[in-house]
């Protein structure tokens, strides 16, 4: 048995959610540890499809313990109506809980988040609008209310005293927007205790530490990827949480001592939505036909992704930062009609022909950078239907093995199309 963390590998969309529901079926506990409402995950299961922006993918199998961790931050409203129409849908909700601890995000936060970015000019971020980044803000400022404040009315009053004034100030001082009474805040918190109250979980840590002492397995769904962390991403186009492996930890309230296997889900290109550095971008037509075949195009926001070959330079930096054991690769069915594929090895700075093997971190330097390409022979064959490795043809299994060898850990789940089944697996680390 090994708890294990699924986390993007890239910078989000890499398909954590597929992976997630796969995995369920052999986990007890399925915990959702950072970000909020600006995730998009998508699983197909059964031939219908279910889009999750706050809820543990693992929710659609009876009889798990889903979990949404003290690290994420969570818009009530969009919480209410993610729930509703799951339960439209069949889904039984009975084990979802959520920490007191998680934060939450108040209007005022969506306010100043889309007026800034659409303020931000050229310096945008690209960020999805949503109140992540002030509600995390808040968070760190000691601003913030967590759930459980709701429900304690004076500590409530208290709260609001305090930060209320400093928000209209800025929302009307600075961006010249409406500006929110205490009553009308008093109102949103008794609506947001209704919207929380089923699922609140106060002995949470005890609940999770009995878990773990009964050896049951422990799924860890992260948002978000690797190269969007606050600390380790492209900063400053990053989010505002941290989704490597050591935020698991952190979100979830269980040591890291308790993880064992943290699997790094990548697709076989490389995708991006918004701004940022993005050195195997292609903006000619293999972009435009790898976001076409592969329909990238955001879950949240809608917006077509940025596409471009897989780059393994970034691929070694998120094994080493992420603390990643194992590979899954997804999407690799988006190249059955592709006569060659490039897999960036290295970066060439174009100034004086410096060749890097190792990612740089400073952002700054990667305008100057270019790919460096290693061509592999495509298959022209549809292997949506395979069933292991031995369906797949000689130039798909060469692709996945040289994948292998530049990342430095094995790939042990290969996703050949969007339906549950429709996957490859070579190790479970739950079996």
């Amino acid at each position: 048995m090994k708890n294990t963390v699924v986390v993007g590998a890239q910078w989000g969309d890499e398909g954590k959610a597929k992976i997630t529901d796969l995995l369920a079926e052999y986990a007890d506990v399925i915990i959702r540890y950072q970000g909020g409402c600006n995730a998009g995950h998508t699983v197909v299961a059964n031939n219908e499809t279910y889009k999750f922006h706050l809820v543990p993918s693992g929710v659609l199998y009876k009889n798990k313990f889903c979990f949404i961790g003290a690290g994420t931050v969570i818009h009530p409203e969009t919480f209410l109506k993610e729930t509703q129409e799951l339960i439209e849908r069949g889904v039984d909700l009975s084990s979802l809980k959520i920490s007191p601890l998680a934060s939450i995000t108040l209007p005022y936060h969506i306010d100043i988040d889309g007026i800034s970015e659409n303020n931000s000019g050229k310096n945008k971020i690209g960020t999805t609008k949503k109140g992540i980044g002030p509600t995390y803000s808040d968070k760190i400022g000691r601003y913030g209310l967590k759930v459980q404040d709701l429900y304690d009315e004076e500590l409530l009053n208290e709260r609001l005293d305090a930060v209320l004034p400093l928000k209209n100030k800025i929302l009307e001082k600075v961006y010249g927007t409406k500006t929110y009474s205490k009553t009308e805040m008093i109102e949103y918190c008794k609506k947001y205790a209704e919207i929380f109250r089923p699922y609140i979980c106060e002995d949470w840590v005890y609940k999770l530490s009995e878990t773990l002492k009964q050896d049951k397995k422990v799924l860890f769904e992260g948002a978000q990827g690797i190269m969007l962390d606050i600390d380790y991403g492209t900063y400053p186009f990053v989010t505002s949480s941290n989704p490597i492996a050591g935020g698991a930890a952190t979100g979830s309230g269980i040591g890291p001592t308790h993880i064992e296997n943290v699997i790094g889900v990548t697709k076989a290109y490389v995708t991006r939505v918004g701004k940022g550095p993005f050195i195997t971008e292609l903006t000619d037509k293999t972009g435009e036909l790898i976001r076409n075949i592969g329909g990238e195009f955001g879950t949240t926001t809608g917006r077509p992704r940025r596409c471009g070959w897989f780059d393994a330079v970034l691929s070694r930096y998120c094994v080493l930062v992420g603390g990643l054991t194992q590979m899954a690769i997804t999407k690799i069915d988006v190249f059955n009609d592709f006569d060659e594929l490039k897999v960036c090895n290295a970066y060439k700075d174009k100034r004086n022909g410096k060749i890097y093997k190792d990612y740089p971190t400073n952002i700054n330097l990667h305008k100057y950078l270019e790919p460096v390409y290693e061509t592999f022979k495509g298959w022209k064959q549809d292997i949506s239907n395979a069933k292991s490795t031995d369906d797949l043809p000689e130039n798909a299994v060469k692709y996945l093995k040289r994948l292998e060898e530049l990342v430095g850990i094995p790939i042990k789940i290969v996703s050949v199309g969007p339906d549950r089944e429709q996957t490859i697996i070579l190790e479970n680390p739950f079996k």
